[in-house]
């Protein structure tokens, strides 16, 4: 199996026996019928993907990996909050009339901030410290930004990243303060691992460490059967993929720049409800 495999089913099998049930408690989400949305979530979970050893795709069901980092590329790279500019429709329910979902996600990593070198935004404060200055310890982003969450139509869910270099090899803390792990996690995992080996190309590093740290982890009560029957299937080696070679800036990097070769996956589970 994938070392992905390992930690999802780890990861699943802990909740599940020793999670804590919020069922009766005063929860914000509701499933599509009306009735409230009740989890078992573990607080604190964290996990760690080597990127030099493999890509932390899951082979139990297969992880739409170009769709995914096409989302990663509409946050970070296009700076989007309109789903107008997105290939798939996974935001739509979140966008208003004229399809932005606020100022959220995007909207914050393309806001400029000054700082002692000049303007920048997030994105290329990262890119330029990755450059100039790749062994501090304040190569961070942030969107959870309090004074504009009333203008969010979605509080994001992963909120920050922090970049550590450490020899040749760069790392990131993923740090999320809720996920739905059945329709979310190894998507949001594979996403920043993506993210971390284009930020180390155009850096000249090597992909190290993803730390991916979850503050509420948790299984709606109807994605039990779902995710009790997913994680005991068979597994599959981890897919290949790689970085087209010739792209050293962050952004000129497309979804055709990824070569995924050998994703071999269980079957994919269709019409999973979505509590909102």
């Amino acid at each position: 199996m994938s070392y992905a495999d390992k930690l999802f089913i780890d990861m699943c099998s802990d909740i599940i026996e020793n999670g804590y049930s919020t069922e009766g408690e005063k929860v914000r989400p509701k499933w599509p019928d009306g009735t409230y949305a009740y989890t078992i979530k573990k607080f604190g979970v964290v996990n760690r993907y080597d990127l030099s050893k493999e890509f932390p795709a899951i082979t139990l069901r297969k992880t739409y990996i170009r769709s995914a980092i096409d989302e990663i590329l509409w946050i970070w790279q296009k700076k989007s909050n309109n789903v107008h500019d997105l290939n798939s429709h996974i935001w739509d329910e979140w966008a208003d009339e004229d399809g932005s979902i606020g100022k959220a996600y995007g909207y914050q990593l393309g806001k400029k901030h000054k700082y002692k070198e000049g303007e920048m935004d997030q994105v290329d404060r990262v890119l330029f410290d990755l450059k100039e200055n790749p062994f501090s310890r304040r190569i961070m982003t942030n969107i959870y930004v309090h004074e504009d969450l009333h203008e969010m139509n979605l509080y994001p869910c992963a909120y920050s990243m922090t970049f550590n270099v450490t020899g040749n090899r760069l790392n990131a803390i993923l740090n999320q303060r809720s996920q739905d792990i059945l329709a979310a996690n190894n998507w949001n995992v594979v996403q920043y691992a993506a993210l971390l080996m284009m930020f180390a190309q155009v850096s000249g590093f090597e992909p190290g460490e993803l730390v991916h740290v979850i503050a509420d982890a948790h299984i709606y009560d109807r994605h039990i059967p779902i995710i009790k029957e997913l994680i005991k299937r068979p597994t599959y080696p981890a897919p290949k993929v790689t970085l087209n070679p010739e792209v050293k800036d962050f952004y000129k990097f497309t979804v055709d720049d990824f070569m995924i070769e050998d994703y071999q996956a269980g079957p994919q589970i269709k019409n999973i409800p979505i509590a909102i």
